[in-house]
């Protein structure tokens, strides 16, 4: 398999299926949790003090490394890159709505610290590799080539508490203009 472009979408992706695997999560609290980030340590109880919209993605990729054979096959797998960026591109947006942004995923410190300083990302991007928040909350995940990774999904929370999850996320470059109309008739 080849490397391919992380920033495009193929026409041809699988679209996920609503296992029920975050119905659980609305109501849920935020656990007082400090994980590594591409901006320091960052405790996602504090964040999710006022409003926060987390966004969970399962592997970024890198240019010039090739994703696990089948990656494009599996629903939900592909897209975190465009996910990302829509979020970059949307913040000054959500802010203006009073939301902070977190993207976290189970990659290590040294991908997540390499994915967000590439593309410039406003805000911190959380390593969980040890999958403690999944824990915590009993987040969706999947199996690859030995390695646990999230499922695609998008939370918001306010007061500590999970108020709303768009699960599963699909096509995922929409996912934040889909969390900003969210919070424009929340608000």
């Amino acid at each position: 398999m080849s490397a391919t472009d992380p920033y495009t979408l193929p026409p041809d992706l699988p679209v996920p299926e609503d296992d029920g695997g975050a119905d659980h999560l609305p109501g849920l609290q935020i656990p007082a949790l400090t994980l590594p980030s591409s901006r320091g340590p960052v405790d996602l109880a504090e964040w999710a003090r006022e409003r926060l919209v987390l966004y969970v993605y399962p592997k970024a990729g890198r240019p010039s490394r090739e994703m696990p054979p089948g990656w494009d096959a599996i629903p939900g797998a592909r897209g975190c890159t465009p996910q990302s960026c829509a979020f970059r591109d949307h913040n000054a947006e959500l802010a203006e709505l009073g939301a902070r942004v977190l993207g976290l995923s189970a990659q290590p410190l040294d991908d997540q610290i390499e994915f967000a300083e590439r593309n410039h990302m406003p805000f911190p991007v959380v390593s969980d590799e040890r999958l403690e928040l999944g824990s915590a909350l009993g987040l969706p995940t999947f199996g690859i080539e030995g390695q646990t990774l999230y499922k695609r999904l998008a939370l918001v929370a306010s007061a500590g508490r999970i108020e709303h999850v768009f699960y599963p996320v699909f096509p995922p470059d929409r996912n934040a203009a889909d969390v900003v109309a969210y919070l424009r008739t929340a608000a």
